[in-house]
């Protein structure tokens, strides 16, 4: 049996992710682009401790939008605040402003 080194136990309790998730505080904002583009933005993720692309590609498939992660941000096409953060609220993640 493998042990974590993190938390210290086996590898398939460990709560190191649940723990990373936690103590972010994210922030969730929109901005109109060019042509009266609305995109949606997700910053404040660790990306060394939380895959951003796979959280990007989860969102992206659960919105049926585009987007994509730069600088450490995930962007998402549209005006999807409110869906994004009751998302991330409910995989566990803090959210700016306690909103």
């Amino acid at each position: 049996m493998q042990i974590c080194d993190k938390c210290g136990l086996p590898v398939d309790l460990c709560i190191c992710k649940e723990i990373a998730k936690e103590q972010q505080l994210v922030k969730v904002y929109t901005l109109k682009k060019k042509f009266g583009k609305i995109v949606t933005f997700v910053e404040g993720i660790n990306e060394k401790e939380v895959d951003l692309k796979a959280l990007s590609k989860e969102l992206k498939s659960k919105f049926a939008c585009g987007g994509t992660v730069k600088d450490g941000c995930i962007r998402l096409q549209g005006d999807k605040k409110k869906l994004v953060q009751k998302t991330l609220r409910e995989m566990g993640y803090t959210l700016e402003g306690g909103e």
